[in-house]
């Protein structure tokens, strides 16, 4: 009789230590931390200001390096790897939502979408066609000749969650991506991100505050004296 074998995480950690001196004092953020992400999953990491969710969001999108452990997407250990490779990597592979859009002023909404396939290479009219789709499934439509100072936070935060998938990432990374929105849109968001999490297959690994984005995930782990703990 075949055994058949639970699919591999999409993204895993293995024992990650980060560490912080200031003078003579050493902040320890990451102790041994242990995390497994099934694909399709939406995980969110809540835990108190400080605890280190930031830390180890950019620890787990390679912005950041662990002082100890690994980090493995789709079962490559990227924790060898050199910068430039590191690079592609986050533009292929890794999308990232913030509190605060981050969209580039001088571009449209369309152009802002456009911007990580045109860096990968894509002609325009690819890029431009998966801006349209992504826009289009963000209840965007009319909005893609809109520069960022023309659209509400929500239209704003929504344009990001586009371009962040625009390569069809393995997962996304979201910190704090309803903190600097009023509570429709702060709802509007949630439920999008749960929406295409099911419709898309979409893995996403969110840092948050908010209870009710929480609440929606299909797991919640509270980090807390560096390690992460399931929240009943």
């Amino acid at each position: 009789m075949t055994t058949l074998q639970a699919e591999s995480p999409v993204l895993r950690a293995r024992s990650l230590e980060k560490r912080y001196r200031h003078g003579h004092e050493v902040l320890e953020v990451l102790r041994g931390l242990d995390l497994e992400v099934p694909r399709g999953m939406l995980l969110a990491i809540v835990g108190a200001s400080g605890s280190g969710k930031s830390t180890l969001l950019n620890i787990l999108g390679t912005l950041d390096r662990a002082d100890a452990g690994s980090v493995e997407l789709e079962g490559e250990n990227l924790s060898g790897l050199g910068s430039r490779q590191l690079a592609q990597v986050r533009a292929r592979r890794i999308g990232f939502v913030f509190q605060f859009h981050y969209l580039l002023p001088e571009f449209s909404a369309e152009e802002n979408v456009m911007m990580p396939l045109l860096v990968m290479g894509q002609s325009p009219t690819r890029a431009r066609e998966r801006a349209h789709e992504l826009l289009e499934a963000m209840s965007l439509t009319g909005w893609r000749d809109h520069r960022p100072a023309e659209l509400s936070g929500g239209e704003a935060q929504r344009v990001a969650v586009a371009r962040a998938l625009a390569s069809s990432p393995d997962v996304v990374l979201a910190d704090e991506p309803s903190g600097n929105l009023d509570s429709k849109s702060a709802q509007e968001l949630h439920e999008l991100l749960t929406t295409l999490c099911r419709t898309r297959h979409q893995t996403f690994v969110i840092a948050t505050h908010n209870e009710r984005l929480a609440s929606a995930a299909d797991r919640v782990l509270r980090l807390e004296g560096g390690r992460l703990r399931p929240v009943s």
